[in-house]
Protein backbone atom coordinates (compact mmCIF):
# COMPACT_ATOMS: atom_id res chain seq x y z
CA UNK A 1 0.00 0.00 0.00
CA UNK A 2 1.38 3.45 -1.16
CA UNK A 3 2.59 5.51 2.23
CA UNK A 4 0.94 8.62 2.44
CA UNK A 5 3.20 11.73 4.07
CA UNK A 6 1.41 12.87 7.15
CA UNK A 7 0.82 8.48 8.15
CA UNK A 8 4.73 8.86 7.82
CA UNK A 9 4.19 11.58 9.74
CA UNK A 10 2.38 10.09 12.79
CA UNK A 11 3.92 6.72 12.81
CA UNK A 12 7.14 8.38 13.49
CA UNK A 13 5.94 9.38 16.90
CA UNK A 14 3.41 6.35 17.27
CA UNK A 15 2.88 5.49 20.46
CA UNK A 16 4.97 8.18 22.54
CA UNK A 17 2.32 9.88 25.18
CA UNK A 18 1.70 12.84 27.24
CA UNK A 19 3.33 11.94 30.07
CA UNK A 20 5.70 9.12 30.05
CA UNK A 21 7.22 11.19 26.76
CA UNK A 22 5.97 14.43 27.52
CA UNK A 23 9.68 16.42 26.47
CA UNK A 24 10.20 15.03 22.70
CA UNK A 25 5.95 14.82 22.05
CA UNK A 26 6.17 18.63 22.97
CA UNK A 27 9.21 19.23 21.02
CA UNK A 28 7.31 17.17 17.92
CA UNK A 29 4.01 19.26 18.38
CA UNK A 30 6.46 22.43 18.13
CA UNK A 31 8.53 21.22 15.09
CA UNK A 32 5.65 23.01 12.64
CA UNK A 33 6.51 26.19 14.16
CA UNK A 34 3.49 27.05 16.32
CA UNK A 35 1.88 24.48 19.27
CA UNK A 36 -1.19 24.93 21.23
CA UNK A 37 0.52 24.13 23.98
CA UNK A 38 1.04 21.99 26.87
CA UNK A 39 0.24 18.55 25.96
CA UNK A 40 -0.67 16.86 29.27
CA UNK A 41 -3.20 19.76 29.89
CA UNK A 42 -4.67 20.56 26.84
CA UNK A 43 -6.92 18.83 23.99
CA UNK A 44 -3.57 18.06 21.08
CA UNK A 45 -5.64 16.11 18.72
CA UNK A 46 -5.34 19.09 16.62
CA UNK A 47 -2.08 20.01 17.18
CA UNK A 48 -0.69 16.77 16.22
CA UNK A 49 -2.95 16.49 12.74
CA UNK A 50 -1.74 19.89 11.92
CA UNK A 51 2.18 19.08 12.78
CA UNK A 52 1.99 16.14 10.73
CA UNK A 53 0.17 17.98 7.91
CA UNK A 54 2.89 20.94 7.51
CA UNK A 55 5.72 18.23 7.98
CA UNK A 56 4.09 16.66 4.98
CA UNK A 57 2.78 19.30 2.85
CA UNK A 58 3.99 22.36 4.74
CA UNK A 59 2.09 24.51 1.07
CA UNK A 60 -1.31 23.22 2.43
CA UNK A 61 -3.87 26.11 2.59
CA UNK A 62 -5.75 25.93 5.84
CA UNK A 63 -8.79 27.75 5.00
CA UNK A 64 -11.71 29.66 7.38
CA UNK A 65 -11.63 28.75 10.58
CA UNK A 66 -9.20 25.97 10.22
CA UNK A 67 -6.42 28.55 8.93
CA UNK A 68 -7.91 30.78 12.51
CA UNK A 69 -7.49 27.56 14.92
CA UNK A 70 -6.35 24.47 13.55
CA UNK A 71 -6.50 23.09 17.26
CA UNK A 72 -10.36 22.93 17.16
CA UNK A 73 -11.28 19.35 15.98
CA UNK A 74 -14.09 20.56 13.65
CA UNK A 75 -12.57 23.17 12.49
CA UNK A 76 -10.63 20.77 10.21
CA UNK A 77 -14.09 20.04 8.18
CA UNK A 78 -12.54 23.02 6.26
CA UNK A 79 -9.35 21.22 4.98
CA UNK A 80 -8.97 20.76 1.14
CA UNK A 81 -11.54 18.51 -0.66
CA UNK A 82 -14.44 16.21 0.49
CA UNK A 83 -13.76 12.69 0.00
CA UNK A 84 -14.93 9.53 0.24
CA UNK A 85 -13.92 7.55 3.62
CA UNK A 86 -10.55 6.46 1.90
CA UNK A 87 -7.04 5.02 3.70
CA UNK A 88 -4.85 8.50 4.62
CA UNK A 89 -8.03 10.93 4.49
CA UNK A 90 -8.49 13.46 7.58
CA UNK A 91 -11.85 12.57 9.74
CA UNK A 92 -13.26 15.23 11.74
CA UNK A 93 -15.57 13.38 15.00
CA UNK A 94 -18.06 15.07 17.16
CA UNK A 95 -17.80 14.29 20.92
CA UNK A 96 -20.16 15.78 23.63
CA UNK A 97 -17.66 18.77 24.72
CA UNK A 98 -16.37 19.33 21.09
CA UNK A 99 -15.11 17.28 18.59
CA UNK A 100 -11.73 14.85 17.81
CA UNK A 101 -9.82 14.90 14.24
CA UNK A 102 -7.86 12.08 13.14
CA UNK A 103 -6.36 10.32 10.08
CA UNK A 104 -8.61 7.20 8.57
CA UNK A 105 -6.70 3.68 7.88
CA UNK A 106 -9.52 1.23 8.57
CA UNK A 107 -12.87 0.48 9.20
CA UNK A 108 -15.37 -2.05 10.28
CA UNK A 109 -18.92 -2.37 9.57
CA UNK A 110 -19.55 0.14 12.39
CA UNK A 111 -16.44 2.03 13.62
CA UNK A 112 -13.42 3.92 11.54
CA UNK A 113 -9.65 2.63 12.99
CA UNK A 114 -8.57 6.54 13.30
CA UNK A 115 -4.04 7.28 13.34
CA UNK A 116 -4.17 10.38 15.81
CA UNK A 117 -2.90 12.10 18.74
CA UNK A 118 -4.66 12.56 22.19
CA UNK A 119 -6.12 8.95 21.59
CA UNK A 120 -5.49 7.41 25.26
CA UNK A 121 -3.16 10.45 25.85
CA UNK A 122 -0.72 9.47 23.07
CA UNK A 123 -0.18 8.88 19.13
CA UNK A 124 -1.82 5.92 18.61
CA UNK A 125 -4.96 4.06 16.76
CA UNK A 126 -7.72 3.51 17.78
CA UNK A 127 -11.72 3.21 16.95
CA UNK A 128 -14.67 5.81 16.15
CA UNK A 129 -18.32 5.14 15.36
CA UNK A 130 -18.99 6.03 12.07
CA UNK A 131 -21.76 8.03 13.30
CA UNK A 132 -20.01 9.98 15.12
CA UNK A 133 -17.83 11.57 11.91
CA UNK A 134 -18.81 14.78 10.50
CA UNK A 135 -16.61 15.42 7.70
CA UNK A 136 -13.85 13.65 6.03
CA UNK A 137 -11.38 15.42 3.91
CA UNK A 138 -8.18 15.46 1.77
CA UNK A 139 -5.45 17.86 1.37
CA UNK A 140 -6.06 20.14 -1.65
CA UNK A 141 -1.84 20.05 -2.31
CA UNK A 142 -1.69 16.29 -2.45
CA UNK A 143 -2.97 13.99 -5.47
CA UNK A 144 -5.53 11.41 -4.25
CA UNK A 145 -4.49 7.78 -5.26
CA UNK A 146 -7.85 7.15 -3.64
CA UNK A 147 -6.74 3.92 -1.58
CA UNK A 148 -9.77 1.82 -0.64
CA UNK A 149 -10.10 1.77 3.27
CA UNK A 150 -8.86 -1.27 3.90
CA UNK A 151 -11.28 -3.77 6.44
CA UNK A 152 -9.63 -4.17 9.92
CA UNK A 153 -10.88 -6.87 12.61
CA UNK A 154 -11.41 -5.08 15.43
CA UNK A 155 -9.73 -6.03 19.16
CA UNK A 156 -10.24 -2.86 20.84
CA UNK A 157 -13.26 -1.21 22.25
CA UNK A 158 -14.50 1.48 20.76
CA UNK A 159 -13.39 4.79 21.86
CA UNK A 160 -16.12 7.25 23.81
CA UNK A 161 -13.52 9.92 24.40
CA UNK A 162 -10.50 10.17 22.66
CA UNK A 163 -8.89 12.69 25.51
Amino acid sequence: MQQLPWITELEKVLGWHEARDHDKLAKWLRSDGKTLGDPAKLPWCGDAADTALYLALPKEPRPGDLGRNPYWALNWSYLGVSCMPLYGAFAAFKRPTGGHIGVLVGQDADNYCVLGGNQGDSISRTWIAKDRCKAIRWPSTYANPKIPLPVLKRGAAVSKNEA
